[in-house]
């Protein structure tokens, strides 16, 4: 008698993938010792996305694409509309794809073992990053979980995330009470771990990397490496937009401290100043510990998205 694997339901969101796709998707249904379904919704693409989509479905049962319900404009609507209509029902696990990695064959096998076998409720792990000119770099997210990270930072890459069916179902119950307003969250992946661990799910994050994270020229966030990167994530800060999503994600999960509540669109100078004391408990790598630290007080000196 065959072995029982557990059942996942892959989403992935897609556009204008085609250089990409195949690989990805190739990956997804090898995937050893577990039954997968893949999702995907594709946001109204120009360079035969959809065409390769249906074609690839149409040889493969286990692949199944959405219907287009018209544009997007970000991987994020794209990624709650997938937890908003895909039928999890039935599956043990749910995770999320880009359509431009390369998993490795044991990434949901190794999930699902974690997830299985202990308490935790959502997994996520580092990756390796690569280059067209043959450049690898891992990308480690798997440090020590801290007191109030998940208002500040995700998990790591979403497309590593899988998440017990208990969960799954909370999460798709949160995006049809707040759907309107989750069309201002950015990053899907931000929002999925703040509310996971604001509700009291507990989340493993694995130090061995699960799949190759490409880095191309059109990646919506990509690794977070050296200077340029580096100027990127304070621009975001420098114009608000960091700031808007932190307050907009913690009122979102339910988790306001007093030191987050907003004034306008901003935070008192107070509160910056007493979130600057607390960057050990908001950040998980030194690091960015540091870089929080720094930029709260540049935003109290200047003003910056300051009440």
């Amino acid at each position: 008698m065959p072995a029982k694997h557990p059942k996942v339901a892959v989403l992935l969101a897609a556009y204008n993938g085609m250089r990409w796709i195949e690989e990805q998707v190739d990956s997804i249904v090898a995937q050893s010792s577990v039954d997968v379904t893949l999702y995907i919704s594709i946001d109204p693409s120009s360079d035969g996305s959809a065409e390769w989509c249906e074609a690839y479905a149409a040889k493969n049962q286990r692949v199944i694409i959405l219907p287009d319900v018209g544009r997007f404009g970000g991987a994020s609507s794209n990624f709650f509309r997938l937890l908003r209509d895909v039928n999890i029902d039935g599956f043990d696990f749910v995770a999320f794809a880009d359509q431009d990695d390369i998993w490795h064959a044991d990434k949901l096998e190794r999930a699902t073992l974690v997830l299985g076998s202990g308490p935790y409720d959502a997994y996520s792990s580092n990756v390796i990053a690569f280059w067209p000119d043959g450049r690898t770099r891992l990308l480690d997210k798997a440090q020590p979980q801290v007191k109030w990270d998940f208002l500040f930072e995700a998990a790591g890459p979403g497309c590593t995330y899988v998440l017990s069916n208990r969960l799954a179902v909370s999460l798709r119950a949160s995006i049809l009470v707040h759907w309107d307003r989750l069309q201002g969250v950015s990053l899907h992946d931000w929002y999925f771990y703040a509310f996971a661990r604001s509700h009291g799910y507990l989340w493993y994050i694995d130090p061995k990397p699960s799949m190759k994270y490409r880095q191309h020229e059109y990646n919506q966030v990509g690794a977070n490496t050296g200077l340029k990167a580096l100027l990127a994530r304070y621009r975001s800060i420098q114009d608000g937009w960091w700031f808007c999503q932190v307050l907009l994600i913690a009122e979102l999960v339910g988790h306001r401290a007093a030191w987050l509540r907003s004034s306008g669109l901003g935070l008192h100078r107070r509160q910056l100043i007493r979130l600057s004391f607390r960057a050990w408990q908001c950040r998980r790598r030194f690091r960015d510990k540091l870089f929080f630290f720094l930029v709260c007080w540049i935003a109290t000196i200047t003003g910056v998205n300051a009440a």
